[in-house]
């Protein structure tokens, strides 16, 4: 089939069904002709014209804007919109509209829209040459995107950025050129949706305790919320010194346990599981495996940092460390990243090695990602946190995000934190699935210590004294959890175990309190 002898939209005519340009080498790029297939674009028409249920094939991925020829584009356009108006659009209709609205003569005039018809072959083929048009489509995007990279090299874009922001730049670009997944995206059937819960339940009847997801390492946090699970995003946030990222870090030494355990069992000793990854913005990743260290051995990391262990304890440190390098953790400690870098670096790291949770420290210290402006800090850390959800949507693995706590907490007397404290709150508590909050009474009691020279006699301030240290007893080694939000279940409390020595996070043992649970 042979296109007709029309000018194209490069000013020459159209060409057949392999019509993507050629000639030229690396510098002849200006004289290539842009990918189109305007043979299948007649075509499409063609079976839109002759038999308007074929709008159904291509409704969903093609748009106006995918035609090489802007003509073309206008004609689907016509179509698109009687035929979703439950209006016949057909040669004659067509006609009339265009007449009316003195387009008729641009479109080609009546013969045109007649010669259209004798293009098609079948409406059964509809859908291929939708898909062969969005193709010319992203390859001209492709086209236009690498002239931008090209352009900014050389210094000629009225707005410079230094080298490593073009790469982000030209990341993005492709990942939202990647991301328009509409021609292969769209509904489920019923059934297989029910097919996936139905795996999900007899996932988490197999492993046990109600855990369908990944394990956190604590049992009552999985035992509330079934473990981590896809697509999730996980806010963690509460006021400096509660011990966000000690928790934080303490989720993902679970569940990269959980990743090389199942891995193991399945394929074997010395299997290699998917990774658990660690982007800290604030902590360096030696501070970060020094904690991990410290935590493990049970040794200060202060000690540790000074030299101040003895051999015995050096030994120990050393078995530790052989241990811990067996799990599938890693640590990005690049400060400020954007989050098209982040983006980027998590799907790289899944299509190398598979990637199953992220960890990020903290959000509040990302940029948007480059090229973005956003007009507020609520509107950047709103992009943030959709990115990130996106992030979850896109991998299909839970994301854990620590977040800061506005300082309204310390004006209240109950310092337990609350949605709204969050900051720049409305746009996290909304784009979580789980926002949870983490408390240590014994850290506001600390500072509540009573003074001799508050009182006015002894008695009152051993009376005070003795109330004191009654309720430091109460809250030593304890934290709580609050579940604030929860998509997939219920919010509320969870108590843990906290050795502040260590900065580390365990199960509490309700019975014999003082110590973690099992140890």
């Amino acid at each position: 089939m042979n296109s007709f002898d029309r000018p194209g939209p490069d000013g020459g005519f159209g060409g057949g069904f392999g019509g993507a340009g050629g000639g030229g080498g690396l510098f002849g790029l200006s004289t290539r002709l842009p990918p189109s297939n305007i043979a299948a674009e007649q075509a499409l028409l063609g079976a839109l014209l002759a038999n308007n249920k074929a709008y159904e094939r291509v409704s969903e991925f093609l748009q106006a804007e995918h035609f090489a020829d802007p003509i073309h584009g206008r004609i689907f356009t016509a179509i698109a919109r009687r035929v979703e108006n439950g209006q016949l659009a057909d040669v004659v209709t067509l006609r009339q509209e265009f007449e009316h609205s003195g387009l008729l003569e641009e479109v080609g005039g009546p013969a045109y829209l007649a010669q259209l018809l004798s293009a098609m072959v079948g409406i059964i083929n509809a859908g291929e040459y939708g898909k062969l048009i969005h193709d010319c489509w992203l390859r001209r995007q492709l086209v236009d995107l690498g002239e931008t990279v090209v352009n900014r090299a050389f210094g000629t874009d009225d707005e410079p950025l230094e080298g490593s922001e073009q790469i982000e730049a030209a990341e993005q670009a492709l990942f939202e050129l990647a991301g328009n997944k509409a021609a292969s995206g769209g509904a489920i059937e019923f059934e297989k949706a029910l097919a996936h819960a139905v795996d999900a339940a007899a996932t988490a009847m197999t492993k046990g305790g109600g855990v369908s997801g990944l394990s956190s390492g604590l049992r009552d946090f999985d035992a509330r919320t079934g473990g981590l699970h896809r697509s999730d995003l996980l806010i963690l946030a509460g006021r400096p010194g509660m011990g966000k990222t000690a928790l934080a870090t303490k989720i993902a030494f679970g569940a990269a346990k959980a990743l090389l355990r199942e891995a193991e069992e399945k394929h074997g000793p010395g299997a290699k599981p998917p990774a658990v990854a660690i982007f800290s913005l604030e902590m360096s990743a030696e501070q970060l495996a020094n904690r991990l260290l410290s935590e493990e051995s049970r040794i200060q990391s202060d000690r540790i940092r000074r030299g101040e262990i003895s051999q015995r304890e050096f030994d120990n440190f050393l078995q530790v460390s052989r241990e811990l390098g067996r799990l599938p953790i890693l640590i990005d400690d690049t400060p400020a990243i954007s989050l098209s870098a982040l983006r980027t670096r998590c799907r790289r790291i899944q299509r190398t090695r598979g990637l199953e949770f992220i960890v990020v420290d903290y959000l509040q210290l990302m940029r948007p990602s480059v090229g973005t402006r956003p007009e507020s800090r609520v509107l950047e850390i709103s992009m943030i946190t959709q990115g990130l959800k996106a992030i979850a949507k896109e991998l299909a693995i839970p994301v854990l995000a620590l977040s800061q706590l506005s300082r309204a907490v310390e004006q209240r007397e109950d310092k337990r934190p609350q949605l709204s404290d969050l900051r720049e709150s409305g746009s996290i508590e909304q784009d979580a699935d789980a926002v949870m909050f983490i408390y240590r009474d014994e850290y506001y009691l600390k500072a509540r210590e009573p003074k001799i020279a508050a009182f006015d006699n002894d008695q009152k301030f051993q009376d005070a004294m003795e109330r004191w240290q009654q309720d430091m007893e109460r809250a030593h080694n304890k934290a709580e959890l609050y579940l604030a939000k929860q998509r997939h279940g219920p919010t509320g409390k969870i108590d843990l175990f906290f050795e502040a020595e260590f900065t580390r996070f365990g199960d509490l043992d309700q019975v014999h309190s003082s110590s973690p649970y099992g140890e």
